[in-house]
C-alpha cells in the first residue's frame, strides 16, 4: 500500500471525526503538545495548502490566496480534497517535494502526510472522545515508514517528542501515538 492509498483511506476516517466534533470541543487540548483541536485542524490545514501544489509541481501558493475561506471545518475540507486532488496529480510521487526534513519523492512524502494524519487523527480523536479504530495493517504499514522516517533529529520536542511506552493492551494506533511521543491515556 502506498502513501496514496493510505491517504485514501485516512481521509474518510478524519473526515468522520472532523464531523463529530462538538461545538464546545475546538478548544479541547489533544495529545499533541502544545495543540487544541482547533490547532490540529489548522496545522492540517496549512499542511495541506503549502504541500498540494508541490505534488502538483507548482509553487507554493502566497497565504492568501493558497488559504481555503469559511469556517475552521470548511477550510479544513477543502484543503483535504485539494490535497487529495494533488497526490493523484500525474507525476506527483515522483516529484522532488521540499518537505520539513528536506528535499524528498512525492511519494515518500505522500506516507508522511499519510503519517501525519493517522496519528493527528487519534489525537482528534482523544481530544473529543471519539472512537477511533483504523484498521491495524493500515497502522502497521504507517508505523514501518514512521519507524524509518522519524530520525533523532526530527525529535526536537516541537517536531516529535521522545517516544513515549504504551501501556500494555494498547491498540496499533495507540502504540503508533506513543512512538510519535503522545503520551498514551491508561
Amino acid at each position: 500500500m502506498d502513501g496514496v492509498q493510505q491517504l485514501e483511506e485516512i481521509l474518510p476516517l478524519l473526515e468522520s471525526l472532523v464531523a463529530g466534533i462538538g461545538p464546545d470541543q475546538f478548544d479541547n487540548p489533544t495529545p499533541c503538545a502544545k495543540f487544541t483541536v482547533s490547532s490540529v485542524l489548522e496545522h492540517m490545514v496549512g499542511g495541506a495548502t503549502a504541500f498540494a501544489p508541490a505534488f502538483r509541481g507548482e509553487a507554493a501558493a502566497g497565504a492568501a490566496s493558497g488559504s481555503p475561506e469559511g469556517t475552521l471545518v470548511e477550510r479544513w475540507r477543502a484543503a483535504m480534497a485539494e490535497l487529495a486532488d494533488a497526490v493523484h496529480t500525474d507525476g506527483a510521487q515522483d516529484r522532488t517535494v521540499s518537505a520539513p526534513f528536506g528535499e524528498v519523492p512525492g511519494s515518500v512524502f505522500a506516507r508522511y502526510v499519510a503519517f501525519d494524519g493517522l496519528v493527528h487523527g487519534w489525537d482528534i480523536a482523544v481530544a473529543t472522545g471519539q472512537p477511533y479504530a483504523p484498521r491495524a495493517e493500515l497502522v502497521a504499514e504507517v508505523e514501518a515508514f514512521a519507524r524509518g522516517a522519524v530520525t533523532k533529529e526530527l525529535r526536537d520536542g516541537d517536531t516529535f517528542a521522545d517516544e513515549t511506552t504504551a501501556p500494555s493492551g494498547a491498540t496499533p494506533i495507540e502504540r503508533l501515538a506513543a512512538f510519535s511521543g503522545r503520551s498514551i491515556p491508561n
